[in-house]
């Protein structure tokens, strides 16, 4: 068990170092799920759920930019980029799985 830990506290450390897990991973994964739940909802097909998905994520890592901007908040360039990339990734990821 004590292996286990260890190779899951790395997993971790090294998502964490490299911001592409932070305390927002959850929220982006919660909202991907919202909104792709409300676009079904709405009667929207299961593409256009994961587009207003897609379109929304996009429009807020805009947002973000324009607001935080990159290596100011993040520390550097490539930080910024790697936890732009994992909000994206999570929360299209999640609306894609809940249309599957």
């Amino acid at each position: 068990m004590q292996v286990l830990n260890g190779f899951h506290n790395k997993i971790a450390d090294f998502l964490s170092e490299h911001s592409l897990l932070d305390r927002w991973t959850a929220t982006h994964m919660a909202l991907g799920a919202f909104i792709c739940k409300i676009a079904l909802w709405l009667g929207c097909t299961a593409l256009w759920a994961v587009l207003w998905v897609v379109i929304l994520g996009l429009a807020w890592e805009v947002y973000e930019y324009i607001v935080e901007g990159t290596a100011e908040t993040y520390g550097t360039t490539q930080k910024w980029f790697n936890n732009t990339m994992s909000d994206l990734v999570v929360e299209i990821g999640i609306a894609i799985w809940m249309v599957i």
